[in-house]
């Protein structure tokens, strides 16, 4: 069998008396979506930003790639080919759609924001920033201000954000969140689209659209896996019913 993308192995997380993240096992193989669920406080977003690099584990190691990068940085495990978005929309408001991936494709280089007005006039920063704004949706709403885009939007631009690195693997931390029907369908369309050819590990409450979207899910609860295996397997087991899903037909 090939050597997953990202294997996580025993990884924990204490915050004083409270276990968040508890002795925590995971393999995602490249080309997979993987969807964390389980209730709030369960420590799904912990989890994601221990693998991430935001926040440093207590105990445990992360593989990514076959290289163990548990103890490094963000931006090292960036430049790897790790990128996150985050629960709460993260981009520059003052700035245009098309600027905001352009410091994307800029940062992900390596290079300073000392000169910026001038970098972004570049073409090898416009023209990979213009080509993600068109794969997610986004290519008429270049010139607008962040600050003008709709919710669903600035989601849909904090994703361009995160492709415009040219990542590896994708961590999605609820990128539904807040939107509205039509936004979320929009989402989950891209989603899709985006299956097989890129690695996606997702955190999401919208259960329509895990059910509709993971080759496999994981359950979180308390910080503690209870169980894991492709949809049909999680919407049959009744631990997973008795600790999150109860009587939601899925």
């Amino acid at each position: 069998m090939a050597e997953p993308l990202l294997a996580v192995d025993g990884l924990t997380k204490r915050f004083g008396g409270l276990i968040a993240t508890d002795n925590f096992d995971l393999t995602v193989p490249a080309g997979e979506l993987h969807a964390i669920i389980g209730p709030n406080g369960a420590g799904k977003t912990t989890l994601i930003s221990q693998i991430s690099g935001e926040l440093a584990s207590d105990e445990g190691r992360i593989l990514f790639g076959g290289e163990d990068v548990t103890d490094l940085p963000v931006y090292d495990r960036s430049r790897r080919g790790l990128a996150r978005s985050f629960q709460v929309t993260s981009i520059f408001h003052n700035r245009t759609a098309l600027d905001n991936v352009a410091l994307a494709v800029q940062a992900h280089a390596g290079h300073s924001f000392s000169f910026w007005n001038d970098a972004r006039k570049e073409r090898a920063l416009r023209e990979p920033a213009q080509s993600t704004l068109d794969q997610v949706g986004l290519g008429k709403r270049a010139g607008v201000l962040a600050s003008s885009l709709s919710h669903g939007e600035q989601r849909q631009l904090e994703l361009a954000m995160a492709l415009a690195t040219g990542p590896r693997m994708l961590l999605l931390d609820e990128p539904m969140a807040g939107m509205g029907p039509e936004e979320s369908r929009a989402m989950v369309a891209f989603l899709r689209g985006l299956k097989g050819k890129q690695t996606i590990l997702l955190i999401e409450h919208d259960m329509d659209a895990v059910f509709a979207l993971a080759d496999r899910i994981t359950v979180l609860v308390y910080g503690r896996k209870i169980a894991s295996g492709p949809p049909e397997a999680i919407r049959a087991d009744e631990a997973v019913r008795a600790a999150y899903l109860g009587n939601e037909a899925v």
